[in-house]
């Protein structure tokens, strides 16, 4: 619905392919050491942008192709040194939902409003109600540490700013946090305890077309240069599920659960019901397990309590015979009982509507 090409690009590539982008030059320390093979030397990729980019400029393009929009799940590689790492929120290696799109000069600001709507509705639909914006851009005290002339960092960083105000969203500006070759706007999520998360970054770049000479033929029928955004709205997979597991503390929405209820047999003369029960919410669309483990019955309620299962249904002769089951909610316990089908009914409102509180 929002126009982007999925894609897929290696996971090593000729280590070239980085000194042309220069983030051998400005990012070597975070990339881990080349891979010689031959007489060639190889990099892990600690970067999508460079994959896309030789995409784009596998064949001669129109502004009519524009704005071009790929995205891709793609597992990247950075040396994060021993003391930093941390469970999912720090690793070397993980997966980014990463997007770049090739525009249009007067296309930028729509494009960059694009992505920070798009932001916006992914942590919404996660159940993040609160964030904070930051418009990180270059320090002009340290300008060998960017690539671009001053009147390009000053185009960008007017962009990103115009956007901010027209979408009426309160930004803080902070110099020296820009990545080398160009501006970005950073959300930083506030997980249920106040604590902000770094996830979402649209950045802005003009640097990189440049470098690898992209070009698109405008209405004139001259060569221009396009503009590139790079988006990630998770930033890293791994990350966003360890942020989502603490800003939950593993209680996850319906939705989100892994199992989203556990079917209890009173003993073992209810299990071909129970079986009838969880083939019922299966076919139904609901994650459904059925615990009928030679267990006391309290013994296996807590079981799945201690899980964070949204839902405990128990089954005896009173639901066999009724066609329902008893439902107990981990949140408030008891809930009485329920005909299966209306259980079924009401379970599945909360999954297509994505309900982060019921």
């Amino acid at each position: 619905r929002r126009g982007y090409q999925l894609v897929f690009t290696p996971h090593v590539a000729r280590l070239d392919l980085w000194k042309t982008s220069g983030h051998l030059d400005f990012y070597g320390a975070n990339m881990f050491a080349p891979i010689r093979v031959e007489d060639a030397e190889y990099q892990l990729k600690p970067m999508n942008c460079p994959g896309h980019i030789l995409i784009y400029k596998d064949r001669r393009r129109s502004y009519r192709e524009l704005p071009l929009r790929l995205a891709e799940f793609g597992t990247v590689y950075r040396y994060e040194r021993s003391g930093v790492m941390h469970g999912l929120l720090r690793v070397r290696g993980f997966t980014q939902d990463d997007a770049h799109i090739f525009c249009t000069p007067d296309q930028i600001e729509s494009e960059v409003e694009a992505c920070v709507d798009f932001a916006k509705l992914v942590l919404t639909t996660f159940g993040f109600e609160r964030y904070q914006v930051e418009l990180s851009a270059r320090d002009p005290n340290q300008p060998k540490d960017y690539a671009g002339t001053l009147a390009d960092w000053q185009r960008a960083e007017a962009a990103l700013e115009n956007t901010m105000r027209r979408m009426q969203i309160p930004f803080e500006r902070r110099e020296g946090e820009a990545v080398f070759y160009g501006p970005k706007i950073d959300v930083k999520l506030i997980d249920a305890i106040g604590r902000p998360w770094q996830l979402t970054t649209v950045q802005f770049d003009f640097m990189l077309p440049a470098r690898f000479g992209l070009q698109y033929v405008g209405p004139d029928g001259h060569p221009h240069q396009p503009l590139m955004v790079h988006r990630a709205l998770l930033g890293s997979v791994e990350r966003f599920f360890g942020v989502l597991i603490e800003h939950y503390a593993g209680a996850f929405p319906v939705w989100l659960s892994p199992v989203q209820a556990v079917v209890l047999p009173v003993s073992e003369k209810h299990q071909n019901y129970a079986r009838q029960v969880a083939d019922a919410l299966r076919a139904g669309g609901v994650r459904v397990e059925l615990d009928d483990r030679q267990e006391k019955l309290n013994a296996r309620i807590r079981d799945a309590q201690l899980q964070k299962v949204p839902f405990m249904l128990v089954v005896g002769d009173r639901e066999a015979q009724g066609g329902g089951v008893a439902v107990r909610r981990r949140d408030t316990g008891d809930a009485g009982f329920r005909p299966l089908a209306d259980f079924l009914r009401d379970v599945r409102e909360l999954i297509d509507r994505r309900v982060a509180k019921w």
